[in-house]
């Protein structure tokens, strides 16, 4: 039978929790609930009590209570909750996790769930969910819902909403314990087995063959990335590709620096243009950084380089509005990056690069970095797009990092062909 997990406070929830716990068995799951309460007594029944998640976290929970400090309190829990939910899931009595909450149930309930391998069933109602998730999500595949209302109380406008949370992690569970959890994934099986059958269960048998390749895609580099990834795939390869929205490129650094991929064609690097110029999709500092490091053979170009990325129109600061901007969807809005911006962009990808502890290459599309910057586009600005190639080859003179210039634009076949054979060369020689 699946099992479903409920992690929450019960002290502030159990109402709401043990109405889910009864939703969950008629529709014939086993349920665990386990309580990560510290105050006030349990309000519903609990078959892993708060004292044992907090001696999970190596702490008392009559010394946090005397403490009196939520916020410690919370993040012990949460640390407790996780060792908890992992234990279960290893002794096979965990096929989906479903918790409700505002922030501190949410940031403690998916502090649990990001430690499950990625393809166990995770399903997180909440309040936050309508704003930024990342902090709550980071590189894991949870489900957000957002509850509309708070979570306090099942009424008319919360029943079906949690009903609905209800419905969804049961049948989740249930096709996870059907193929015996064979849908989980762990880091260490992307190194030893490739695409999966129609279910997400069952493997071929010729994938465990197949080298893996990381790439990085944006809308904007969509076409060239495609056919990268399309040549790629028919010489052997299978191709992760992620998307540059700053988690999309958090997830590839960690998942290079596990040393996951045979090799890494990063065509897309919009995500340093928003950590410059404080754009909405920053990776962070430390983008472009992992593959180098574990030498890993990587092929980059800076895709993408010619636009910051905002939020809607109408907030676009006042600083960048008299440029270019363009609306690339309802949420997003896109900004021209200047000579200034490109010469700097050049140098810090190019230092990057000189840390390279294995084979690298940049691939420089000399006609236009994105959709917007082909012939005849508003991006379109040659002179821009030298300035952040010649920082760019400035910054990698005299490094052992190859510089390849070719006539084409970012999304045209030649381009992306190009840039994947010499990936493809560097993995062969690499391997052989």
């Amino acid at each position: 039978m699946a099992v479903v997990v409920l992690v929450g406070t019960l002290d502030t929830k159990g109402l709401e929790y043990g109405w889910l716990r009864e939703r969950l068995l008629e529709q014939g799951v086993e349920v665990v609930v386990v309580d990560a309460g510290v105050i006030g007594a349990p309000r519903s029944h609990a078959d892993v009590p708060r004292a044992d998640v907090a001696r999970a976290a190596g702490a008392d929970l009559e010394r946090l209570r005397a403490d009196g400090d939520r916020g410690a309190a919370v993040t012990t829990m949460a640390r407790g909750a996780a060792e908890i939910v992992l234990r279960l899931y290893a002794e096979g009595r965990l096929h989906g996790v479903l918790a409700i909450g505002g922030s501190g149930g949410t940031s403690l309930a998916t502090r649990a769930m990001r430690g499950l391998p990625l393809g166990v069933p995770k399903v997180m109602v909440s309040s936050m969910a309508s704003g930024d998730v990342s902090p709550y999500i980071g590189s894991a595949d949870i489900t957000m819902m957002y509850s509309v209302v708070d979570i306090a109380g099942v009424n008319r406008l919360s029943a079906p909403i949690l009903a609905n949370a209800v419905d969804a992690v049961a049948a989740m569970a249930r096709g996870f314990a059907a193929t015996s959890g064979a849908r989980a994934v762990r880091p260490a099986d992307l190194g030893r087995r490739g695409s999966n059958g129609g279910d997400g269960g069952a493997f071929g048998d010729g994938d465990a063959a197949r080298p893996l390749i990381a790439a990085s895609m944006a809308g904007v580099t969509t076409p060239g990335v495609d056919a990268a990834r399309g040549w790629l795939t028919e010489r052997g390869y299978e191709v992760l590709v992620f998307h540059a929205s700053g988690t999309g490129g958090r997830t590839l650094e960690s998942l290079a620096d596990q040393r996951l991929f045979a090799g890494v064609l990063d065509l897309t690097l919009c995500e340093l243009a928003d950590d410059l110029c404080g754009g909405i999709l920053t990776a962070g500092p430390d983008r472009l950084l992992a593959a180098g490091r574990r030498g890993v053979p990587q092929v980059v170009s800076p895709g993408a380089l010619d636009m910051v990325k905002f939020g809607p129109l109408d907030t676009v600061p006042a600083r960048v509005r008299d440029r270019d901007v363009r609306v690339h969807n309802p949420s997003i809005s896109v900004v021209r990056t200047t000579s200034r911006e490109c010469a700097e962009l050049g140098r810090r990808v190019a230092a990057k690069l000189r840390e390279a502890t294995g084979p690298t290459a940049v691939c420089l599309p000399l006609r236009g970095l994105s959709t917007l910057g082909a012939p005849g586009q508003p991006y379109h600005d040659p002179v821009t797009d030298g300035v952040l190639f010649d920082a760019l080859k400035d910054g990698l003179r005299g490094s052992s990092v190859d510089v390849v210039e070719i006539d084409a634009h970012i999304n045209e076949p030649s381009f992306a062909h190009a840039a994947a054979d010499l990936l493809h060369r560097m993995v062969a020689a690499s391997t052989a």
